[in-house]
């Protein structure tokens, strides 16, 4: 899911950023503009819709409503951090012939190495730690996330709150070990364009 996501937003932000189309700023509007309608009006359509798809409860109906969802909020990202770039090795690379992808490939991604690093940790962040969605578009045990799954074992007149705790220690350390992992690029790629 996050791979989907943010090598989507890589190619959208690079196009928004870098091309000059005359609904070039309505696109990237409404790639922003999903991000600020609230969860509880999407709810029942998204459900609506999973369910005609055939990917109501299902562990790739909630990855690809995720890439989805997320992709708004990856393009903001990357297509600011793209802007921020030296427009002139682009520009340099077109003199010299070379093609737009290997612009995109050879020389924009390797600059956006910080900005990957930091949007991957968020974004597996947002979607690790999303319990609304999981319990929306799941039912069974064996498509739900391990955060939704948590809230399943308590019933109705039962409560394991030593499960749950265990559990939630559990559920936990996957980000954490995440952001460990990539922390020198996750904090170089938020503070990059901070001082000029």
């Amino acid at each position: 899911t996050v791979i989907g996501a943010v090598g989507l937003s890589l190619m959208t932000g690079f196009a928004l950023a870098v091309y000059g189309f005359r609904a070039n700023i309505l696109v990237f509007f409404m790639f922003v503009a999903g991000n600020f309608v609230p969860f509880q009006i999407l709810m029942v359509p998204v459900r609506d819709m999973t369910l005609q798809l055939g990917m109501y409860d299902t562990w790739y109906g909630l990855a690809l409503f995720h890439i989805a969802f997320q992709t708004g909020f990856c393009t903001l990202f990357m297509r600011n951090f793209i802007k921020a770039l030296p427009f002139e090795l682009i520009e340099a690379a077109r003199v010299e012939g070379v093609k737009e992808w290997r612009i995109f490939w050879f020389i924009v991604l390797p600059l956006m190495r910080p900005a990957i690093a930091a949007l991957s940790v968020l974004v597996f962040t947002f979607i690790w730690n999303d319990f609304f969605w999981a319990t929306v578009l799941t039912q069974g045990v064996d498509s739900q996330p391990i955060t939704a799954g948590l809230s399943s074992l308590n019933g109705q007149w039962i409560a394991q709150w030593h499960l749950v705790s265990a559990g939630s220690i559990v559920a936990a350390l996957p980000p954490v070990a995440m952001f460990f992992l990539m922390q020198k690029h996750f904090i170089a790629g938020l503070t990059l364009g901070a001082v000029k």
